[in-house]
């Protein structure tokens, strides 16, 4: 978190000076990737269905998890038996596994990756496999889950597979920080990478002004691919126990927030507008794992100021499940990505792999 509020202003001296040195040298690996694959020295595979990458060119978040969701549930809709593929970041598991098939989830959220863990809940029935090697991990979805397509989570820079759709999100509140290379900035590539993508989403929280500006600087790197708008839009509030909470059932609640996600502002905000009374609110770092100890000291924390419960991102949640229960009731706040604007050119841009 510090990282990126750095990213987001300019740094002292002392710091950017030896941060440009390594960015230089990061830089410098990337062209060389690019040369590799260029002479076919290394080289993208296809795997027999169509490929949906849903990716970004920055560091942290920007909501790809539910635009995943949103990917699979677009192919649903087509009638097409979509799996999903992903890293499986933050897991205690290595190599290939099945985090879930068509009759249910395989995995818990540590082997499985919180993200992974999520989908497979979002989704029943559709299988997720996680892995290092994307491409073994695809073959897993195609030949022993018998999936039509696959959507890979976080891949926009994984080059070892050939894609068919390469969507890009970028969020809708300081997209490109300071617009500088990792680690000097938190650009994971130049933004001239934009070019790559055949779909871009701007993500989250903003004005319609800010979001022509993004706009603007997208279709500067990327003038042909269709740029849409999207939304998160909370759809439901359930408890690690298993109950379940209208969204007008939460706004009678005194709760206390946390969250360790890439921008727990975001969510913050999301609170706000629904029109919770939030009591106080505690930041963890992205992909952060709780303990028993934490989460009873948050409890401790809302009971002194009158909290009726906890509430939480539902990636939070999950890696919440393993624990015992706390003292505090803990609640989750479900959230879907929902098109503004653009959902004809992300339906077409869909349709299109299924085209001769």
């Amino acid at each position: 978190m510090k990282w990126e509020r750095a990213w987001e202003r300019e740094m002292a001296p002392a710091l950017a000076l030896p941060l440009s040195v390594l960015t230089v040298g990061y830089r410098g690996l990337l062209a060389l990737r690019q040369t590799l694959y260029a002479r076919g020295i290394l080289k993208s595979r296809r795997l027999p269905c169509p490929v949906v990458s849903i990716g970004n060119v920055t560091l942290g978040g920007t909501g790809k998890t539910p635009a995943a969701e949103l990917a699979v549930r677009t192919l649903i809709a087509m009638e097409v038996t979509a799996g999903v593929v992903s890293r499986g970041y933050g897991r205690r598991t290595r190599g290939t596994l099945v985090v879930a098939d068509r009759r249910g989830i395989r995995a818990d959220p540590g082997a499985a990756g919180d993200e992974s863990f999520l989908l497979a809940r979002r989704l029943p029935g559709t299988p997720v496999v996680v892995g290092e090697n994307r491409y073994d991990a695809g073959r897993t979805c195609v030949e022993q889950l018998g999936v039509g397509a696959l959507v890979l989570d976080d891949a926009f820079q994984n080059r070892t597979l050939e894609k068919d759709l390469e969507v890009v999100l970028v969020s809708g509140v300081a997209p490109w920080g300071n617009g500088r290379l990792f680690p000097r900035g938190p650009l994971r590539e130049p933004m001239s990478a934009l070019a790559r993508a055949h779909l871009v989403v701007i993500a989250g929280p903003g004005d319609d002004a800010s979001a022509h500006a993004i706009a603007a600087t997208i279709r500067a790197h990327n003038p042909a691919s269709p740029v849409v708008t999207a939304r998160y839009e909370p759809v439901e509030c359930w408890e690690i126990s298993g109950a379940t909470l209208s969204l007008p059932e939460l706004r009678g609640l005194r709760l206390f927030g946390f969250a360790g996600i890439a921008r727990p502002e975001n969510f913050a905000l999301t609170l706000a507008e629904l029109g919770v009374s939030i009591v106080g609110f505690t930041e963890f770092p992205d992909h952060h794992w709780y303990t028993r100890g934490e989460l009873e000291a948050l409890a401790a924390q809302a009971r002194a100021r009158g909290a009726d419960a906890l509430v939480t991102t539902e990636k939070d949640a999950v890696r919440c499940l393993d624990l015992a229960s706390p003292p505090l009731p803990v609640w989750a706040l479900a959230v879907r990505l929902v098109l503004t604007n653009g959902g004809r050119a992300w339906e077409t841009a869909f349709r299109r792999l299924f085209q001769p």
